[in-house]
């Protein structure tokens, strides 16, 4: 990471498992980092950040409590602080997130899906 140009496409070839977000640059006190999700995620929340999704490829749903956003390539949804979502991917979907640095994907919920962000 650095300077380097970051090509999305290669990047996602790197790595296959779901759920896993991968770090593949840094801005300010924030990661960029690239998931790919498929099935349903856990409910969670996130107190103290703000959580940005913006699809690549594939259909994303972020589930709300009160509705649900529907999210294609091109497209992204903020989910506000403190408000618990799910995600959930029919098929498998490529995303890109943007959250301050040290965030846990699982937010308060924790368990097994918890995991650790590296660099690819």
């Amino acid at each position: 990471m650095g300077d380097d140009l970051v090509d999305l496409s290669e990047m996602f070839a790197r790595f296959s498992e779901h759920w896993s977000p991968k770090l593949v640059a840094r801005l300010n006190d924030y990661e960029v980092k690239l998931v790919k999700v498929e099935g349903d995620f856990v409910w969670h929340t996130h107190d103290d950040t703000d959580e940005l999704f913006l699809v690549v490829a594939g259909q994303l749903t972020i589930q709300l409590r009160d509705r649900d956003v529907v999210l294609g390539p091109g497209q992204l949804f903020v989910v506000p602080r403190g408000v618990e979502h799910c995600p959930r991917a029919d098929a498998e979907v490529k995303a890109l997130l943007i959250e301050p640095t040290g965030v846990v994907n699982t937010g308060d919920a924790g368990g097994e899906r918890t995991a650790i962000v590296v660099p690819i």
